[in-house]
Formats: C-alpha cells, structure tokens, sequence
C-alpha cells in the first residue's frame, strides 16, 4: 500500500515541516507532495492537509476507469474530489471543467450510490508528475487549533501548532515509548502530546507554572501527570526527553544550569529534542550527546533551534 500526502505550510516553517517530514518518513521533499509506504494519520501534524490511500494509479484516465468499474462499496455511498484546484494547490492545476469530466468518468464507473453531502466514503483523484492516482481520500484535522485559547497563558510559551511539531519529531512512532517533558512551563507539549494518545510526563521547578499545566491540561480533558521539581531529580528510564530552553532571552539562569538541564535530560533518557534560542553544541557535546538532525523555528524575527540529539 502506497500513501500520497499533500503539505501545506507557511514560509517561516518550511524547515520545521521537512524535519518532521525525515522524522516520519526518512526522507523529505521539497514541493508539498509525498508518496510513501509509511502510513501516517494526517491530522497528527500541523503541515499534513490530507492522505491519499492509493487504490490504483495509471498514465491515463481511462486506464482508472477500468478500475473503478471493479470497485465494490456495497451499501456505502461515495463522493469524488479531485486535488487539482486551488485549495489543495497540487500541481498541475487543473481547470473545473477537467476536474468535474475526471470525476463524472470515475463516478459514473462505481457501481454504488453518491452522495455529495454526506458520503460514507470519500475517494481521491489526483495528477501528479503526469500519473494519475486514485483511492480514499483522508483530510487532516487542525486539532491544534482548539488548543489555542487555554485558561493559564505563558508569554514565552511554544505555539500549539509549533509544539504538535516538535512532539511528532520527538516520538513519530510513539507505541511503547516513555516520553517527558521535564521543563513542561505552562503545558503547550504536554497538551499536543496527549491530543495525539502519546503519554507524556511533565516537570517543572516553577510550582506556579505546573499549578497552571495541570489547569490546562484537565481544561482539555486530560488527566496531568506533572510535578514540581528540577530535572536533576528525574528517574531515569525515558526514551525521549523534550527540553524548551529559550532561557537567556527571559530569564535569568547560568550557563552551569543550561549544562545540568542538558547533562540530566542525557542520564535520563536516550534521545534528547532541544529547542534553544542559542548555540547549544558545545554543552550537547559535553553531555555526551550528538545532533543528527536539526531545523530553525522561526517566528518573524525570532529564531529557535530545534535539535534532535541522540
């Protein structure tokens, strides 16, 4: 089985979306479409607008036509889209009137009933590299955007959409891991990683800053796993440890601190996601860690760093 994906992102994010791209699957492209055997649920990243489950593909349309006459729904009903528009922005954009003949050829091929408005399932049509596709159509949900507006903010907070991209680049195959954010401030990562069913573990030595993660994370309807205290005395046992430090721009805090959140996140788990303001490489290096991988989060003028470190 063969999934196509089509991206959308904005220009400051272009590098963030291809990190999480490798993450999920191995490889990153630079236009917005993906083909892979890797399936993915499309509403997990910010960047995802859909999946194409591919049924059949062929040279010509009428070469799907052939197939779609075999298709058997039974008492399901079905609605085609064709990805060619606009909206969807996959290339070559195709005119209505190509897109609506596409569709009735294929429509009128299925031996099943239509349904435009509310269909049991939605078939994909799409050209892409002169090779036209055809399967499910899977659209991503931005559930992100439900995790805006929390009852407790922190200015210096990751966005949502931000943070649902650094929790995929840390665990994109989350089944069996043991993941924790051990300096979680208000909740953002923990929010988007249990919106996703990952476990996740939150610390923080700001009781303050737990007291409000805890709020947010039962104000979405999620039970909080959080405690008050520094990294230092974390268990060990973690498979991935995500550290935001964008501390000397805030606040106040020593570059022997810096070192120890980074040493302890290394003893306390195997694999590390920095995001920094500043050069970490050196304290990374100390720690005994390596970055394999690496991408700029850009807000405007403002500038993170987001490094996978193993």
């Amino acid at each position: 089985m063969q999934y196509l994906y089509s991206f959308a992102w904005q220009k400051d994010e272009f590098e963030i979306s291809r990190l999480e791209m490798r993450t999920f699957f191995n490889f990153d492209v630079e236009d917005n479409v993906l083909i892979s055997e890797q399936k993915i649920e499309p509403s997990r990243s910010p960047f995802v607008r859909e999946r194409l489950d591919i049924w059949a593909q062929g040279t010509t349309i009428e070469q799907l036509v052939g197939f779609a006459k075999q298709i058997q729904l039974g008492d399901k009903s079905f609605k085609i889209h064709a990805l060619n528009n606009s909206e969807d922005a996959i290339l070559p954009k195709l005119t209505r009137t190509v897109r609506n003949d596409m569709m009735r050829k294929i429509g009128f091929a299925i031996d099943a009933e239509p349904d435009l408005d509310n269909p049991d399932l939605l078939i994909g049509l799409v050209l892409y590299k002169d090779v036209y596709y055809l399967g499910e159509l899977v659209h991503g949900e931005a559930v992100w955007l439900h995790h805006m507006q929390k009852p407790e903010m922190y200015s210096t907070a990751l966005s949502t959409r931000d943070a649902r991209a650094i929790v995929n680049i840390a665990a994109p195959f989350p089944q069996g891991l043991k993941v924790i954010d051990p300096c979680c401030g208000i909740g953002t990562v923990l929010v988007e990683a249990m919106s996703m069913g990952i476990p996740i573990e939150g610390r923080d030595i700001n009781k303050r800053v737990v007291w409000g993660s805890r709020i947010n994370l039962r104000h979405f309807g999620y039970e909080p796993r959080v405690e008050v205290g520094p990294i230092e005395e974390a268990s060990e046992g973690y498979d991935v440890a995500i550290i935001d430090m964008p501390y000397n721009l805030f606040t106040h805090i020593s570059e022997d601190l810096q070192q120890s959140i980074i040493t302890n996140a290394r003893r306390i788990a195997k694999r590390v996601i920095i995001v920094t303001i500043e050069a970490m490489d050196d304290k990374i290096t100390r720690a005994n860690l390596t970055i394999t991988d690496q991408a700029i989060l850009k807000k405007g003028t403002f500038e993170r760093q987001v490094l996978i470190c193993e």
